[in-house]
Parts: C-alpha cells; structure tokens; sequence
C-alpha cells in the first residue's frame, strides 16, 4: 500500500513538474527570449555606450579653453609628390605619418606641446569648410598625444586639406549645468505635483472609503418605502441645490459689479457673523425641556435660511479671493504666487459651490424621503403601505431609468427620445413596479451592501485605468502640464487609497462598534467614535507611502504631457542624451529615497 502511494506521488510530481515545464517553456516562445541577442557585438557596443553615458551625468560645467592646431594632409596624394610642410614648433603643433594617404586608408597624428593631460576631437575639414570627426585625442604630462585615425571616403582634391585638433581644458571653478538647473525646476515641481495629487485624493477618499467598508455598510438597512422615497428625494434635492446655488451666484454677481473688493468684504464678514450667531442660537451647550418646546418649532425653518445665507456668504467670499489675489500680485513681488494661490482658491470656491449644493440638496431630500418612508412603513396600515410602496417603487424606478438613458445618450448622442428615454423609464417604471409587488413592506432592504458593491466596482474600474491614460484625457481638458498630471494622479489616488482605507476599517476591532451602537449614536457618531480612533496610524502611513508611490509614478504621466521630471526625461531619452537623462534619473532616486527617510520617520513617530 505505501509503495502504490509513494509511486502515485512520484508520477503527480514528474506530471507537474512536466506541466511547469511546458507551461515556461510557451512562455518562452510567447516572450520570444532569445539570449543569442545578447552577445550580439553592436548591440554590446551600444549598451556600454549607453551605460557609460548613464554613469557621467551631465551635473557640472566648466568654462573651456580650446586650442585651434591644424596640418594639411592629402587625399589622395599628389603626383608630384607631398610638398614640403615645416610647422612652428615654438608653439603646439602636429606631425601627420604619412602626410598623405587615400580615402578610408589609417594615418599616425602626433601633437607636440599640447595642453598637458587634455583631451579633445580630431577633425576633418573638407574643401566646403564642413567639420567630421575622426578621432580624439589624450595628451599626456608632457603635452604630447599619439592617434591613429581613419580618413573619409572623399573624391580626390588636388589641394591640400585639414586635420584639425582641437585641445580643450577646463577655466575656475565647476558649476551647475543648464540640464542640472532645468532639472532641479522639474523635481520640485513634480514633488509638489505629487503633494497635490496626494492631498487631493487623500481628502476625497477618507469619505469614499466608508461606503466601501463591508462591516459599515452591512447593518445599513431599510424598508422599501424608505429606499423608494430616498431614490425620488435625491435627484429632486440635487436640482433645487443647484438651481439654488446658481441663482445666488447670479445675484451676488450683480451686486459686486461695482466696488467688488468693499463689498465683497462686508458682506463676507457680515454672513460669517450671521452663520455664527444662528449656529450658536442652534445648538447650544446646554439646553432646557422649556427651550427644547420653543425652539423646535423654528429650528428647521432656521437651519433652512442658514443654509442659504451660507451659500450667498460662500460666493462673496470666493469674489472676495479672486479680486483680493489680482490684486496682491503685482505688490508682492517675487512671493506674488500667494496672490495667484488665493485667486485660485477663490476660483476652485465658484466651481464647487454649485457641486456641493446640490450635493446637500439631494442629501437633505434623500435623507427626509428615507425618514419619511421608515414613518409611514412603521406607523401606516398595511394597506397604505402596499400603495404608496407600489407608486413610490414604480416612480423611482422610471427616475432611475431617466437618468440611465440620460447618461447613455450624453455618451453615444443617439438624439432619438423614444431610446434614451422613453424605454429605460418604462422598463424601470415596470421593474420597480414587480420590486414593490414582490417586496413585503416590512422586509428590510439591504441598501448598505448595494452601496458597498456599486462603490466598489467605481473604485475598481477606476483604478484598473492607468494614470499614464487617465493624463492624455486631462492633457486634452486643462492643457499640457503638471496642472493635468496633478489631477491624473488625483483620481487615481482616489481609487487606490479608498480601496487600501475600507480594507483597514474593515479589519479594525468590532468591540468599540458595537459598543457605540448600542449607546444608540448614529451613523455619523459611530465613525467619529468608533472607527477614527483606530484607523488614524495606518491612514498615516498609508497616505504617506501613496505620496511615495506618486512622485514615482509622476515621471511616467510626463512622458504623455504631464508636466514633472518625467517630461525632461522623455525628451533626453528620444534625443539620445543619455548623459542629461542620467541627472533627471539621478533627482529621482534621491527624491525617492529621501521620501522613504521621511515617511520612516513619520511612520516611526505617529503609527
């Protein structure tokens, strides 16, 4: 028995080590390996040329001294013979062996008080003045240089042509190279590029992550009235957000036609005062059963005016921002960046305002919808349920189709109505019609882990796309430049470091969660509470590592416009100037590893 068993383990051995075999073996012709390549002689030549030009980067210059020593040499030689040539051995000077030859023949050069231990190109020059280089010459301690050079093929000339030597040595002291200079501009830039990109996303995906947590997102769970009435709520929220948003930016436009800098600054510190002051009135630190009855009433009401006082506040402090930094620019002087970074702000605040009011808009419909429809799934007779699920259900699937069809058509511009957008509100309506028929009204819906799978599969999609790809779309939008490969690198930063955060809420210690929720804090408790504490190390040192991982990436999104050290390096690389490339290559590695010791340190003192 044990030797049928040992003989049956033997064979499945020798088949799998068959099947790996043959496995490599059509990995080999698939990456067509060919080591004969390697030990082909030009291609050996161009490595050690490359590789040597690689280890002397182009960092430091001198200023040079060139010495200009000529000989005439015939090509081919005269019929009458060579005529006689005496050179002036007082200064530095050639003697050519033989002083004629043919054309692709090898003659000796010997030079004679040349600058000791200087080195330069052996030139020959042609009837047309045209300089070739032949050879290169060493001088010794003593000024003297011997090289053997092979002459071009030329048509016979029956004058006499030049061998030029060209002697150079070096003046004071070195210096930076212009390719060092253009070199230190782009590291810094693309430091800061990855800085950027890395704030930006860190931001973004610190919320984003939440909604990608399975232990978050599982015990989110509703009744279909909720999910219906939040699902009608949300696109009529983002609306009126933005409708709203747009017409307070007409209307503070209006007013700040003129003395926009006055104005813009009263009503700024006017409104942070307003918002304070009803903000304090809100939510006081203590609060009475009698002032709890009084103020309910109003409060909402309250909160609602708030929120528009607070947009209006926002856009005078945004027209505040861009007239305030034109104005610093040319005062400032060499540090008039900080005007430019504040009229950027300003700008960045009019861009996302209408963003982030429709953003509040559709949240604050979506999240009354949501509580409305739990009321009336508690409170309501099973009968009006059943109604209201089926015309809430029906109408929030053809909103949900609406806007499907809306995206294809924006898309792929079919321009035919009855495609994008009669048929996806039909069939949703259907769908959402069958949902509510087969739904009980008390069945909970588990809104939380379709938001966790639709989240995810964004995040996955969007970092499957390189940034190398993700550049070309923005080069297009803002322009060749670090500007779009900042935000290539936002979003993919975005995409990775909300995948690597939800991992980390997902493997933190359930104890304080479930502690918290059985204290009866919200959702929004439960993170601040619960999760943040545990999750602040890692966070740390993952931000920092994507900080690494961006400026390394940065090099490459320069190679499609991208801006960075990584343009500089594209275009010494296609031009062949492997000795400029070296010092760009060179920057990278000491940023890198300079980005290594400081995220070691961070790591060392906060995680």
């Amino acid at each position: 028995m044990k030797k049928e068993k040992s003989f049956a383990r033997s064979v499945g051995f020798g088949a799998t080590l068959l099947l790996g075999m043959v496995v490599y073996a059509y990995g080999f012709n698939v990456t067509k390996v060919n080591f004969e390549t390697t030990r082909s002689e030009r291609r050996l030549t161009q490595l050690s040329r490359i590789m040597r030009a690689l280890a002397h980067p182009a960092l430091f210059v001198y200023e040079r001294e060139e010495a200009d020593i000529t000989a005439p040499i015939y090509l081919p030689c005269p019929k009458n013979g060579v005529p006689a040539y005496t050179p002036n051995k007082s200064k530095a000077y050639l003697i050519l062996t033989p002083s004629c030859a043919g054309p692709g023949e090898i003659i000796t050069i010997e030079g004679f008080n040349i600058w000791p231990n200087t080195k330069g190109p052996i030139n020959f020059v042609a009837p047309s003045g045209a300089n070739l280089t032949i050879g290169h010459l060493r001088a010794d301690d003593n000024g003297y240089f011997n090289a053997k050079v092979k002459l071009p093929k030329r048509k016979p000339v029956e004058d006499a042509q030049i061998l030029r030597a060209l002697p150079r040595r070096n003046i004071g002291n070195p210096k930076f190279s212009e390719v060092a200079q253009s070199t230190w501009e782009k590291i810094i830039e693309t430091v800061f590029l990855a800085l950027l990109a890395t704030t930006f996303g860190t931001f973004l995906a610190i919320p984003v992550s939440f909604l990608a947590a399975r232990n978050l997102m599982s015990s989110q769970k509703n009744p279909l009235t909720s999910v219906a009435f939040s699902i009608i709520g949300w696109p009529l929220g983002f609306l009126i957000g933005l409708r709203t948003a747009l017409i307070f930016q007409s209307l503070v436009s209006q007013i700040l036609v003129e003395d926009i800098l006055i104005r813009s600054s009263l009503g700024s510190v006017f409104g942070i005062g307003l918002i304070w002051a009803t903000v304090l009135w809100l939510f006081p630190r203590k609060e009475t059963q009698s002032n709890l009855s009084s103020i309910n009433s109003v409060r909402y009401v309250t909160m609602v005016l708030s929120v528009l006082i607070a947009i209006c506040t926002m856009y005078m402090v945004a027209h505040l921002a861009l007239t305030l930094g034109k104005v610093l620019l040319e005062p400032l002087g060499p540090i008039g960046f900080i005007g430019n970074f504040i009229s950027q702000l300003g700008d960045v605040l009019v861009m996302v305002l209408p963003a982030a009011a429709a953003l509040l808009g559709g949240g604050t419909l979506g999240l009354t919808g949501n509580r409305i429809g739990q009321y009336m799934s508690d409170h309501m007779s099973l009968r009006v349920v059943q109604i209201t699920n089926l015309c809430a259900t029906t109408l929030a699937g053809a909103i949900i189709g609406a806007i499907l069809g809306n995206t294809v058509e924006w898309f792929y511009q079919l321009e035919d109505p009855q495609q994008t957008l009669v048929w996806p509100m039909s069939v949703g309506a259907v769908l959402g019609a069958i949902l509510s028929l087969r739904t009980s009204h008390k069945h909970p819906i588990p809104i939380g882990y379709v938001t966790y799978f639709v989240t995810r599969s964004v995040l996955n999609i969007t970092r499957s796309i390189e940034p190398l790809v993700m550049v070309i779309v923005f080069v297009v939008w803002v322009g060749i430049g670090p500007f779009a490969g900042s935000l290539a690198l936002t979003l993919h930063t975005i995409a990775a470091l909300s995948k690597l955060y939800s991992e980390q809420v997902e493997s933190i210690s359930p104890g304080p969660l479930e502690a918290v929720r059985a204290t009866g804090a919200n959702r929004l408790q439960t993170i601040m509470y619960a999760v943040i504490p545990q999750i602040i190390p890692p966070y740390i040192s993952f931000t920092m590592y994507r900080w690494d991982i961006n400026v390394r990436m940065s090099t490459i999104i320069g190679f499609a416009g991208g801006g960075g050290i990584g343009f500089l390096l594209q275009q010494n690389i296609n031009l062949l100037n492997y000795r400029a490339a070296s010092v760009q290559m060179l920057a990278i590695a000491i940023v890198v590893a300079t980005m290594d010791y400081i995220s070691a340190v961070v790591r060392e003192r906060f995680v």
